[in-house]
């Protein structure tokens, strides 16, 4: 057999650009099959009307992300995390746990790989717990609804986001007091902002934080 001459990171775009476009075609066949099997066609009109309303959206926080995420979780790392999802609430803690123990940076080799492992055991893990739910769902049910759980369950994105803030800002004090306060004011200020919008204020609250830090080395405050 031939040894290929490819680099680690040549496979690592080649590997992420096939699996990336696959899982696209995959992602727009399994309704196109759903629909020709029920015989229930979307209404065309309908459909491109909705696209247009909400398709630039997701084009511009999809552009914002892929430089957001590319620098902390390196270019495997974003290749998988964008194919396997929840980026921010999963994937994005674990990477930049997983280097920090590691004492490795997305931007070097072996963070790369710490990254990509990382963001691939959680993929894993996630995958059984869904699997191990759906099984339990039924038994589980009484204790999950308990009252006295509930603020327990509303708390776990927010302690998890805490224990990693913990951690970083004690490292950038000067530069983290400007994000934090930018996302304490939209919160406070706009209503409409909620736990849902997480994956669009994470890339928002990165470049802010990306132009804050320019001017603060600038004037040689950092």
């Amino acid at each position: 057999m031939k040894k290929s001459n490819m680099t680690y990171m040549e496979s690592v775009h080649r590997d992420g650009k096939y699996w990336g476009i696959g899982v696209g075609i995959l992602l727009l066949l399994l309704p196109l099959i759903v629909s020709l099997f029920f015989g229930a066609m979307p209404q065309w009109d309908a459909l491109l009307g909705g696209l247009i309303a909400t398709a630039p959206m997701y084009w511009a926080v999809g552009i914002v992300e892929i430089f957001t995420y590319v620098p902390m979780l390196g270019a495997g790392g974003t290749y998988l995390s964008f194919i396997t999802g929840n980026i921010s609430n999963l994937k994005l803690p674990c990477a930049l746990d997983a280097m920090e123990r590691a004492g490795v940076k997305a931007t070097e080799e072996e963070g790369e790989v710490i990254s990509t492992i990382s963001i691939a055991t959680s993929s894993i893990v996630t995958t059984f717990i869904i699997i191990l739910g759906v099984i339990l769902i039924v038994p589980l049910q009484p204790i999950l609804e308990a009252p006295v759980l509930k603020p327990a369950f509303d708390m776990i994105l927010p302690a998890l986001f805490g224990g990693l803030a913990v951690v970083f800002i004690s490292k950038n004090a000067k530069l983290s007091v400007a994000p934090i306060l930018l996302m304490l004011a939209l919160f406070i200020f706009v209503p409409a902002l909620n736990q849902s919008t997480v994956g669009i204020m994470v890339p928002v609250g990165v470049v802010f934080t990306v132009v804050v830090a320019r001017i603060l080395y600038k004037k040689g405050v950092l």
